[in-house]
């Protein structure tokens, strides 16, 4: 992944851009490529139509809890897109598919499940809306 070069503070999260389908992050094996489609089987929870905010989060992650009010606000005022957090000691598969090393951590998926954006740190709302309309746009 491609960590956005603009400098940042702390508290500003890193926006990094998934590869393009076939290409793979550090430390993946060809079975973790970026372009391979997340179903609703493996989230065990439906796919928004447009749009799904995968946030991989831990229990004792207060930035885990501002991200869920940001993400559930965009789901509430925005059609076909929807939410699922997962604990990443709940499910190690999706920690390990998407690297994550931090929490939170947000994939976005597209309406076909395929991961085309991912944020590491607590997204603002603006940030957020801007993702799901370049995606369903």
């Amino acid at each position: 992944m491609t960590p956005d070069p603009r400098p940042r503070d702390a508290d500003t999260p890193a926006r990094e851009v998934l590869p393009p389908s076939g290409a793979l992050p550090p430390g993946a094996t060809a079975a973790d490529a970026a372009g391979q489609p997340l179903d609703a089987g493996a989230l065990r929870h439906p796919l928004g139509a447009a749009a799904t905010f995968v946030q991989l989060s831990s229990a004792f992650c207060a930035p885990c809890r501002a991200t869920r009010r940001i993400l559930e606000r965009v789901v509430a005022t925005t059609e076909g897109v929807a939410h699922v957090e997962v604990d990443v000691a709940d499910r190690a598969d999706l920690a390990e598919r998407f690297a994550v090393t931090r929490t939170p951590t947000v994939v976005l998926l597209d309406g076909g499940g395929r991961p085309v954006a991912r944020v590491t740190g607590v997204p603002s709302l603006a940030q957020a809306r801007a993702a799901v309309a370049a995606v369903a746009g």
